[in-house]
C-alpha cells in the first residue's frame, strides 16, 4: 500500500473490496461511479464519464490538499506530484486562485 493511502475499517459493503486490496479511496470512487451509472441507466452522460469524474474530483482534491498544507502551493504541488506552475494553472482555471 502506498505511504499516503488510508484504509478504513472494513464493514458491510466495504469488507469485500478492502479484502481484495482496494484502498478506501478506490472503494469510494467505485461505489460512487456504480451509483451514478445506476441512476442514469442507459442515458448518455454527455461529456463522457471520464471527463465528468475528473471535473467533479479535481477541484475538491486541489482545495483539500492546499488547505492541508496551509495554502503553501509548493508543498501542495509536491504532495500532488505536479509542478507548482501546473498547480497554479489548475487553480486559476477552476477559479480557486
Amino acid at each position: 500500500m502506498p505511504v499516503n493511502a488510508v484504509r478504513l475499517p472494513a464493514n458491510g459493503a466495504n469488507r469485500e473490496a478492502l479484502s481484495q486490496g482496494q484502498s478506501a479511496l478506490g472503494e469510494c470512487v467505485s461505489r460512487t461511479v456504480r451509483r451514478y451509472l445506476a441512476d442514469i441507466g442507459d442515458a448518455d452522460c454527455g461529456e463522457g464519464l471520464h471527463a465528468l469524474v475528473i471535473r467533479e474530483v479535481e477541484g475538491p482534491l486541489l482545495r483539500e490538499v492546499l488547505a492541508f498544507h496551509d495554502g503553501n502551493q509548493s508543498r501542495a504541488a509536491a504532495a500532488l506530484g505536479i509542478n507548482r506552475a501546473t498547480l497554479r494553472k489548475k487553480l486559476t482555471s477552476l477559479g480557486l486562485l
